[in-house]
């Protein structure tokens, strides 16, 4: 593209509308200079301008063609007259007859109806306006009428010097030479510009990241204190046990311990553990000393959580779920003070592990306890109910009783029998004894009548409520009951001793393995490292503005 030039300023002259309004009146403007010339070749002083219109001004007037051609007018012109003409409604025979009768009409072919007629060089003007300044004093000091009879409006060219030429130049350049220098000022603007830009992008730069990366760099440096690191790791093991059930398959596992891990490393970050720390070893005193820097220093009156923040910032825990392992970091001004720091968390810890188990095992006696109280009063009450039902009957065994019945049944019946046969052994002799069978007799109904009693006895002791099977039943029953307690109080009793057998041992243990020992050269603050994320944070704050004001203002825009 071509860049417009620079032209110099210019004051506005208000011609008369009465007098531009007569063409006849109007002064011919200069000829067009030649058509080879740059364009930038047109800003051309008022003064220059002026003589070039005053060169060609007798000239203006002639209507020979032969004299219009020793004018030396260009192509340009020419076509220019031709154009005129034609808008006027004439039909010359040629660009040079164009010019003829565009004068015999007292036309002037090559004037301009611009608004540059009215602009007049800033000189010029301040000397026609001496004293005024402005165009309405040079048009004040303006006479009525011109000494060659025209009016002040016209605006005739002015005269020059006899002995000076103003003609136009005939120092043209090729079109490959002007577009070269067209190209030659487009790339100088062009570097122009992206210096400019480079220039007001390297400035941001400075502010916004540079600046800021320097004195995060001078504070990491300079000022910020040293700080001491003392790490240290201890893992939570569980108590063996020899009970066989599906819990004990990862007794040896950090999957039996994970809960109780977890737990702990809640309790060592809480604000319970550094009040806790902080009455036990002034862990807000270490941190409110005065040769502390002021960004890790800590108030002297700060508030509980004020000091949390800073716990939280200068002690590290985390836990590995897959190792089953805590591990501790802890930073201190004072490499004794952050291992000391470090001992008294695993003391925590340790305690806090202790804890986690105390009521779970306290319970468990508890519960024990009260078990064995209800097995004695269960078992006690058993025994008095088989009592009760011993003493109701007057049999102590109705079993045995029944048993003996039916024995002596069974013996009378043998008796009985042979009796009988011996009765009838004697009956059966032609000439029997008679006292001998009367005895036999005698022997066979008394057995009868002993059967009869054993028998309605026995039927007694089957049949009724208070029969002795009846109750027999329920001795029987109250039996299996107190067989029941007693064993259901063995039970309570070894619950009972297994209870107080855990609640005396304890179920969770604390190993430390890495010890923490203080260290000799400080671990914080790292300060290349920290200089390079901090300028890496401010390019990306800068970066992210930058890329969303230019999408703001593309939207905006389109």
């Amino acid at each position: 593209m071509t860049m417009k030039s620079k032209a110099k300023k210019f004051r506005i002259r208000r011609p008369d509308t009465a007098a531009a309004a007569r063409p006849e009146e109007m002064p011919e403007a200069a000829p067009a200079k030649p058509e080879g010339l740059p364009r930038f070749a047109n800003t051309a002083s008022g003064e220059d301008k002026a003589q070039t219109q005053a060169d060609a001004t007798p000239k203006s007037g002639t209507t020979d063609i032969e004299a219009i051609r020793s004018e030396g007018l260009t192509g340009r012109q020419l076509r220019l007259a031709r154009r005129v003409a034609q808008k006027h409604g004439l039909e010359p025979a040629s660009d040079y007859d164009a010019v003829r009768l565009l004068r015999a009409r007292g036309i002037d072919p090559f004037r301009r109806s611009t608004m540059l007629e009215l602009v007049v060089p800033e000189a010029a003007a301040g000397g026609a306006g001496q004293g005024g300044g402005g165009g309405t004093a040079a048009q004040a000091a303006v006479p009525a009428v011109q000494p060659d009879g025209r009016k002040p409006g016209t605006q005739l060219p002015q005269t020059v010097p006899a002995g000076k030429t103003n003609l136009p130049s005939t120092q043209t350049a090729s079109p490959a030479e002007r577009r070269a220098a067209e190209i030659m000022k487009i790339q100088q603007e062009l570097a122009k510009r992206r210096r400019k830009k480079m220039a007001l992008l390297l400035t941001r730069l400075a502010f916004f990241v540079l600046l800021p990366t320097l004195i995060a760099g001078y504070y990491f440096y300079v000022v910020a204190t040293p700080m001491y690191a003392t790490k240290s790791e201890f893992l939570i093991l569980k108590a063996e046990n020899s009970a066989s059930s599906m819990g004990s398959l990862f007794s040896g596992t950090q999957f039996a311990t994970n809960q109780d891990a977890i737990a702990v490393q809640s309790y060592l970050m809480s604000k319970d553990a550094m009040l806790r720390l902080d009455r036990d070893e002034g862990f807000r005193s270490h941190y409110q000393q005065e040769w502390i820097d002021p960004i890790q220093r800590l108030d002297e009156d700060a508030s509980t959580e004020d000091a949390f923040a800073v716990y939280e910032r200068n002690i590290d825990i985390g836990y590995d779920p897959t190792e089953g392992v805590v591990k501790m970091e802890i930073q201190a001004a004072d490499p004794e003070t952050a291992a000391r720091f470090s001992r008294a968390l695993i003391g925590y810890a340790e305690d806090r592990v202790d804890n986690l188990s105390l009521r779970k095992r306290s319970n468990a006696v508890t519960d024990a306890e009260v078990g064995l109280e209800e097995a004695q009063a269960e078992r006690q009450d058993a025994q008095e109910k088989l009592v009760r039902l011993q003493q109701q009957g007057s049999v102590i065994d109705p079993e045995g009783r029944i048993a003996a019945l039916r024995t002596q049944i069974s013996n009378i019946e043998v008796q009985l029998q042979e009796k009988r046969l011996t009765l009838q052994a004697l009956l059966d002799n032609a000439r029997p004894n008679s006292s001998r069978v009367e005895g036999a007799r005698g022997d066979v109904r008394r057995l009868e009548a002993l059967l009869e009693d054993l028998n309605a006895q026995m039927n007694t002791a089957t049949t009724g409520e208070d029969s002795l099977a009846e109750k027999a039943v329920q001795i029987q029953l109250a039996q299996a009951d107190l067989a029941t307690r007693d064993l259901m109080l063995q039970t309570a009793l070894e619950r009972l001793e297994q209870a107080r057998r855990d609640a005396d041992s304890q179920a969770r243990y604390l190993t430390t393995s890495v010890e923490p020992v203080a260290s000799e050269d400080p671990s914080y603050p790292r300060s290349f490292e920290n200089t390079i994320l901090a300028f890496l944070i401010f390019s990306g704050i800068y970066l992210m503005i930058s890329l969303t004001a230019s999408i703001l203002r593309e939207q905006v825009s389109s």
